[in-house]
């Protein structure tokens, strides 16, 4: 089976290579608004599951026979709402000024597509930031790394040091929980470092 991540994310493609899994990536493009009444839950489930179906769908009915798209949503929630890419330096200082001093929870939704089979997961993690300065949130919105990240913040970079504990996979808050992805890849023969 031949795998493809629907995802140009490159903290996703990197991920991916960290566990030996060859690859290829393709864009998908979806609605990604929240839904009435959906849960932070739900709303990741649904999206890893509409990403990977559209990667799929892009497929040519050959290829469908031997591929796996693989697809992934993280979303950061905090007192219970999903707080999501930052549109301005505003936007960016309500949301990191809700997470400073506190503990927020990061999960990722990872879904797989075959011909056979559809199916998705939901990894959390908790993550807890120390106080943060006005003078900090703004320096940090000012390197442009916080503008196209959920929760304004990537904490493979920069804002790693904001971050006072981790309780969880930390593979996870960066885009892809690596342990669950590769027990699910697994399950699609898909081969890791190990298998190779």
């Amino acid at each position: 089976m031949e795998l493809i991540l629907a995802s140009t994310s490159p903290r996703r493609k990197e991920l991916l290579q960290q566990i030996g899994v060859k690859f290829t990536q393709l864009s998908i493009d979806i609605n990604e608004d929240v839904a009435a009444n959906e849960s932070s839950e739900e709303y990741v489930l649904r999206l890893a599951k509409e990403k990977a179906a559209a990667g799929f769908a892009q497929l040519s009915p050959l290829q469908q026979h031997h591929t796996v798209v693989l697809a992934a949503d993280t979303t950061v929630v905090a007192s219970g709402q999903i707080l999501a890419k930052p549109e301005s330096l505003q936007h960016s200082k309500t949301i990191l000024t809700a997470l400073s001093g506190k503990t927020h929870t990061v999960m990722t939704a990872i879904g797989v597509h075959s011909a056979d089979i559809s199916q998705q997961q939901v990894v959390k993690t908790q993550v807890t930031f120390r106080t943060l300065s006005d003078s900090e949130i703004e320096a940090y919105w000012a390197t442009g790394e916080p503008q196209d990240k959920a929760g304004s913040y990537g904490i493979q970079g920069l804002a790693a040091i904001f971050v006072k504990s981790i309780n969880g996979s930390y593979s996870n808050v960066v885009g892809l929980p690596l342990c669950e992805t590769a027990e699910l890849l697994k399950q699609f023969e898909i081969p890791l470092w190990q298998d190779q």
